[in-house]
């Protein structure tokens, strides 16, 4: 019998959680869930056959030692800055280690004793990274094998709303971490176009978007995300001419949120303090110039003269022309917009998500040269069964049961880039109607 320990137990491990439970049984297995609250795990478990539910404190060293000791594999759906810690106890006692998030500089250093060891590391098995590189490096290879060159490739998503729950003049709710959502594109984001390096600094990232058209739910704009040149050794293409990567929003989100960025209501580095009965227009009027007789809606146009209406809509919509008291009175700036934020865009029991992504592909042949679009549309069901629980969490459940199954025989320190990998990954997760839609034309 193998023994599947889940550290973690939070919103995008819902689709993991049931994947894995509902199957222990019948694969004979045994499926831990271990979170700082039992209750939560109970009851996410439902009483299933061959489950158990652990309360953990990650910071109780011999319980974390004692539950990984009695595992076959070990899955972390904990804060990404916990993953090292939990992969090098993994590690110490024999274990497969498995992630959604990012490869970290930590987890690389352990790459020769992992191969050593004759463990399976995997990490970026999520929705992005994850079902990005999945899906990105199918077309990459099949172009390859065909001696076919790639110029240029564009990959951008977003976790956003379906169409009937974009209710609100942003057409946007939080479907993961509000805090990210907030500081998103902070630093400068770097790719490459058409062989020029380009640098955007953050006063400059929401005016720099592209255009993306998804059939039967209409036009998205992305901006680009902070490294994109990474990106091309992690698919191999070196020398590609152009590579971006980035976030989608609907149109106008881009122009909106840029306001408070020119502002400075983003920002994270120094801590304020309001008065008390403060109010959500003061606020905005803090980060406008003074002036001794103008409103606040008339500086705001002063400032940004080509402020349009859908834009001045948007901010009018969360409150800031208002006299509603801020919801926290300390804090940063971005901690504060936070607050306010989430009041707003919170999803309603009533709300479906969605996730959509796009690959844009130029591609070189000898036949001449041609576009090819690969794009993913993924529903939620609910405000608990989201399309971004389901997208973060079924590709690391299916990984784990295909590795449990001999199905995935690759040991080592990975991500999801090569077929061994991703090719059954991408055909079970087919079945779940997680899937991209190619459409090609030549150039």
């Amino acid at each position: 019998m193998h023994t599947i320990l889940l550290l973690g137990g939070g919103k995008s491990a819902t689709y993991l959680i049931d994947y894995l439970a509902d199957t222990a049984q019948a694969k004979n297995r045994k499926f831990i869930l271990a979170d700082l609250d039992l209750n939560t795990a109970q009851s996410k478990l439902k009483n299933r056959p061959n489950t158990e539910a652990q309360a953990i404190d990650i910071e109780d060293k011999k319980l974390l030692a004692d539950l990984i000791s009695a595992a076959d594999v070990v899955i972390s759906m904990l804060p990404a800055f916990m993953h090292p810690k939990v992969a090098k106890r993994a590690l110490k006692a024999g274990k497969h280690f498995f992630s959604a998030s990012y490869e970290s500089e930590e987890m690389r250093s352990m790459r020769a004793d992992i191969e050593q060891a004759g463990l399976f590391f995997l990490n970026e098995c999520g929705l992005d990274p994850g079902i990005d590189h999945m899906s990105a490096m199918q077309v990459i290879d099949r172009a390859k094998s065909r001696g076919e060159r790639i110029l240029s490739f564009k990959s951008f998503c977003g976790g956003l709303l379906t169409p009937e729950s974009e209710t609100n003049p942003w057409k946007y709710k939080f479907t993961w971490n509000p805090r990210n959502v907030v500081l998103a594109g902070q630093g400068t984001s770097r790719y490459i176009e058409q062989g020029k390096l380009k640098f955007v600094p953050y006063h400059q990232l929401f005016k720099r978007v592209d255009t993306f058209l998804f059939e039967g739910i209409g036009e998205y704009e992305g901006y680009p995300n902070r490294d994109s040149l990474s990106y091309r050794s992690v698919y191999g293409l070196q020398d590609i001419p152009t590579m971006r990567r980035g976030t989608l929003r609907r149109p106008g989100y881009c122009q909106a949120w840029d306001i408070f960025v020119q502002l400075g209501m983003t920002e994270d580095s120094y801590q304020i303090q309001l008065p008390q009965d403060f109010t959500l227009r003061e606020f905005m009027n803090t980060f406008l110039p003074y002036h001794p007789s103008l409103t606040v809606e008339e500086k705001l146009n002063d400032l940004f003269p080509n402020l349009d209406f859908p834009t001045f809509e948007k901010i009018q919509w969360l409150g800031f022309f208002g006299l509603e008291q801020v919801p926290q009175r300390q804090g940063t700036p971005a901690q504060i917009l936070q607050k306010i934020l989430e009041k707003n865009w919170t999803l309603e029991a009533s709300d479906r998500d969605m996730i959509v992504m796009q690959h844009k592909f130029e591609i070189a042949s000898e036949k001449g040269n041609r576009e090819v679009i690969s794009s993913l549309i993924c529903q939620g069901e609910d405000s608990t069964y989201t399309a971004m629980a389901k997208t973060v969490g079924l590709p690391l459940a299916i990984a784990v049961d295909l590795f449990l199954e001999g199905e995935i025989n690759v040991k080592g320190l990975h991500t999801p880039v090569i077929p061994e990998i991703y090719d059954p990954i991408l055909a079970k997760l087919a079945e779940f109607d997680i899937h991209f839609v190619e459409t090609e034309r030549e150039l």
